[in-house]
């Protein structure tokens, strides 16, 4: 679990806290018209399936804006794996939606795959409580998602293009994921600095083998959040 410094947020740009605000904003009131029927983030995007299945991806064939290339999917672990954890979003952006001179790391052992746009650059995770309240931020290794890899510098980038801009299959929970991005900006960049600083160390120290195939190392970095308290900061 890595330690974020709050006092980050209060040497942001006036228009970057604008923006998180108002993402913050758009995150409270998705919990606030759900609350209204009894419904939460996870409850909503889990309407309809009858049986719950630990590892399957949520929806099949994961939720994709064809605009912005954006794409995420929600999944479990077993419980003995995550602790208080119910399930968790995995979040992605794809090589047709981002800047033409971001490309993959040069890394060992990289080979590209065959359909170019197929090169998706992992994000970041959002852990989510049986309560479908966000808990946590978190980064993987490569071999989790089957990304490619992409230089830290470049993710922060894309974190800050992703964007779900449609209905399906759920409004509220996609205005969420994509506010839920944009609000933890800073820990968010903080996360990703830190999984390349794990990964380093990793290799240097715990492994002969591919750092990124390593199956000993699977969370790269993690940080428990708390969105009420995210606004607040913001405000003062």
């Amino acid at each position: 679990m890595i330690e974020f410094d709050d006092s980050i947020i209060a040497a942001l740009p006036a228009t970057l806290k604008t923006e998180m605000l108002e993402a913050g904003d758009r995150v409270v009131e998705c919990h606030r018209v759900l609350s209204n029927s009894g419904d939460n983030i996870v409850g909503e995007f889990l309407k309809g399936v009858e049986t719950f299945f630990e590892w399957n991806h949520y929806p099949d064939g994961d939720v994709y804006d064809s605009n912005t290339h954006s794409q995420y999917y929600y999944h479990a672990h077993p419980s003995e794996e995550r602790g208080n954890e119910h399930g968790h979003f995995h979040t992605f952006l794809r090589p047709d939606g981002m800047p033409s001179n971001i490309k993959p790391a040069k890394i060992e052992n990289y080979v590209a795959p065959d359909d170019p746009d197929d090169a998706l650059s992992h994000l970041i995770g959002i852990s989510m409580d049986s309560a479908g309240l966000p808990i946590k931020l978190f980064t993987t290794n490569r071999w989790v998602t089957g990304e490619v890899w992409y230089r830290g510098a470049d993710v922060k980038t894309l974190a800050s293009i992703f964007n779900i801009d449609h209905a399906q299959p759920s409004w509220p929970v996609n205005m969420w994921v994509s506010s839920m991005v944009a609000l933890f900006q800073p820990q968010i960049a903080a996360l990703i600095d830190a999984r390349d600083v794990t990964i380093e160390n990793w290799g240097k120290s715990y492994t002969k083998e591919d750092v990124f195939e390593d199956r000993a190392l699977e969370i790269t970095s993690e940080l428990l959040i708390d969105v009420d308290s995210q606004i607040s900061i913001l405000k003062e």
